[in-house]
């Protein structure tokens, strides 16, 4: 046990914080699922009681829901949750606009826009809670990103989607994008925030080399359930090695 996480297993727990990943069964491509673990550990060493859960299709939806993460799967994934997405769009569009704090990435980011529309033409409804919109391309925007961004700093990750994605006025870009593509191949912007919605299509997994993204949102979820956020001590060692790594890699 290092030191961080002898004194957090010492220390009593600030109070419990609830992440719930939504279909990690069919939504949970380049290790997505990942970025629930960082909440987990990072929850933890910030002095709180993480409480990890997983929703798939048919299940009955958690409760007391302080963080919402969602990853990516391919078109046959987004095929099978759906019809159980739209079944749970209105309890997924209270808790954003009550300000809960989510990060959804890539085939999940698509699917809380307005709609995807595939390469030969299908389209999938979207729950709009996001001011976006999605096309299929035969274009494949693939290989490692630089995002920079007002409020995290440099955001860095791996895309690989054909899926070209614009906002809408009703949202705004994560940031710009130096190195990569992002959204589209043509307006040089990556991701949206909407609320305390990230949506990305950086995988890889997102958080464990972006931890102040995590950060924002236990300190999201915490101020809304306690009222206050208390930070803890992380240990960013291995998120600093591997920012350094993932900065180093080309295009």
């Amino acid at each position: 046990m290092n030191p961080a996480e002898a004194s957090t297993a010492a220390a009593p727990s600030k109070g419990r914080l609830r992440v719930v990943q939504l279909y990690p069964r069919d939504m949970n491509i380049y290790g997505d699922w990942g970025n629930a673990l960082v909440l987990q550990r990072r929850i933890a060493w910030h002095g709180y009681t993480p409480d990890v859960l997983e929703y798939n299709v048919g299940d009955p939806f958690p409760d007391n829901v302080d963080i919402i993460v969602g990853g990516g799967g391919q078109d046959s994934g987004q095929l099978v949750i759906q019809d159980d997405l739209q079944a749970r769009a209105g309890e997924l569009r209270e808790l954003a606009e009550e300000g809960a704090p989510m990060l959804v990435i890539c085939g999940l980011y698509q699917l809380f826009g307005r709609f995807f529309k595939t390469r030969t033409g299908a389209v999938i409804p979207g729950i709009g809670i996001l001011d976006v919109e999605t096309h299929g391309t035969d274009e494949r925007l693939i290989g490692n990103v630089k995002v920079s961004t007002s409020e995290f700093g440099e955001v860095l990750g791996y895309e690989n989607h054909s899926g070209q994605t614009t906002l809408g006025s009703g949202v705004r870009p994560l940031g710009t994008v130096p190195k990569g593509t992002g959204n589209n191949s043509t307006d040089g912007h990556e991701g949206a925030r909407y609320r305390n919605i990230v949506a990305s299509y950086l995988h890889g997994s997102l958080l464990p080399k972006n931890p102040a993204i995590a950060d924002f949102l236990i300190r999201t979820a915490a101020e809304r359930k306690f009222g206050s956020f208390s930070p803890g001590t992380p240990d960013d060692a291995y998120a600093v090695l591997a920012r350094e790594h993932a900065a180093r890699r080309p295009r």
